[in-house]
Order: structure tokens, then C-alpha cells, then sequence
């Protein structure tokens, strides 16, 4: 079986042209699916996203290109080849991407596609929230917070708490339990007073 963990935590992109390759929602998805489940072919991550092969085999060549995904060495044969993910994430500065051509549009692209995501991924707890075991069920936060901050105490905020998830990732991890999802999203509420 090959290696499950991307061998790089996580890639700092600044091209546009890299960021586009994944705002492409098939090419998403094919990357989370790498990212969650561990190395796959074309064919099983086709039938896992409902795709043909033929598509999932030419996207992935794609995020192979923008070095996100890659073939896995000693793994396959030229028919059926294996592919890894380069990387367990992606994280890009707004500030740097959109000053580059194109980049305002590929940042765009990219929020439209993360909150699609999101809702995607609430909705489907939701759906199955019931059916999880009671610990499941008590483990479970849906927590809003609401804080009157500046934008250098919310980059603060955001600088932290992303700091706590990676060392829960990189100390805490438990291979062989269930994916967790974490979320951590700050942002101006639009229409209050500043």
C-alpha cells in the first residue's frame, strides 16, 4: 500500500497559475480526495467522484503540472498509475496573489469554491448527524463567536488559531480514527457599525 500522509505538510502558493489549477472544482475535489484518503489511481478516484477515468487521469496530470499532486514512485504501471498529493494543504496570502496578474479573479474563484465546500460539508452533517454514535454526537462543536476587533487583531486571531490546528495536526493526530473536519473561518460581518 502506498505511503497515506502527503510527504509535505503544507506548499505557500503565490502564482495564480497554481491557484487556478485547483479552483477547478473537479481538480478540488480529486486533491481532497488524495489529501483525505491517501494515494489513489485515476480509475478509483473517477469512481469515487462519478467521473470517468479518462477526465480524472487528465486533471490529475494537471495538478501534477502546478506541483501539487504526483505520481508515486514504484507504484502502478503505465496504464494504472498511482498518485499522491505533494502536500496535506494549501495556504496563500490574498495580498500577494491578487498584486499578480490574474490573481484577483483566481481569488475569487477560490473563496466562491472553499464556502461551496463548506456548505457542502455542514449540509452533509447535518444529513447524518443522527446516525453517529453518542460520542460522536458529544464531540461535536458548531460555534459561532461574534468580536469587535481590528484587522491586525483579527490576523492575529486567525494566525493562532491556525497555529493551534497545525499542532494538533502535527502532535495530536491519530492515524486509523475518522477524518475530523476543521473549520476556521474570520470575517467582517457586513452591515455593523465599525
Amino acid at each position: 500500500m502506498p505511503e497515506e500522509i502527503p510527504p509535505v505538510e503544507a506548499v505557500d502558493v503565490s502564482d495564480p497559475r497554481v491557484l487556478r489549477a485547483v479552483a477547478h472544482p473537479l481538480r478540488a475535489a480529486l486533491l481532497g480526495l488524495l489529501r483525505a484518503e491517501g494515494p489513489s489511481t485515476a480509475s478509483r478516484l473517477g469512481q469515487r467522484t462519478g467521473e470517468s477515468s479518462g477526465s480524472t487521469s487528465y486533471h490529475l496530470r494537471r495538478l501534477a503540472d502546478s506541483g501539487l499532486v504526483e505520481e508515486v514512485p514504484g507504484e502502478g504501471t503505465g496504464r494504472e498509475r498511482w498518485w499522491r498529493a505533494r502536500h496535506r494543504s494549501t495556504r496563500w496570502s490574498t495580498e500577494e496573489v491578487v498584486a499578480r496578474p490574474g490573481g484577483r479573479e483566481v481569488v475569487e474563484e477560490m473563496t466562491s469554491q472553499l464556502l461551496a465546500t463548506q456548505r457542502r460539508v455542514l449540509a452533509a452533517h447535518a444529513e447524518q448527524r443522527e446516525q453517529l454514535d453518542e460520542a460522536w454526537r458529544d464531540a461535536t462543536s458548531l460555534n459561532d463567536w461574534a468580536l469587535h476587533l481590528s484587522p491586525a487583531a483579527a490576523g492575529e486571531l486567525v494566525d493562532e488559531l491556525n497555529a493551534v490546528v497545525a499542532r494538533w495536526r502535527a502532535e495530536r493526530e491519530e492515524p486509523g480514527q475518522p477524518l475530523v473536519q476543521v473549520l476556521v473561518d474570520v470575517f467582517r460581518l457586513p452591515g455593523h457599525a465599525s
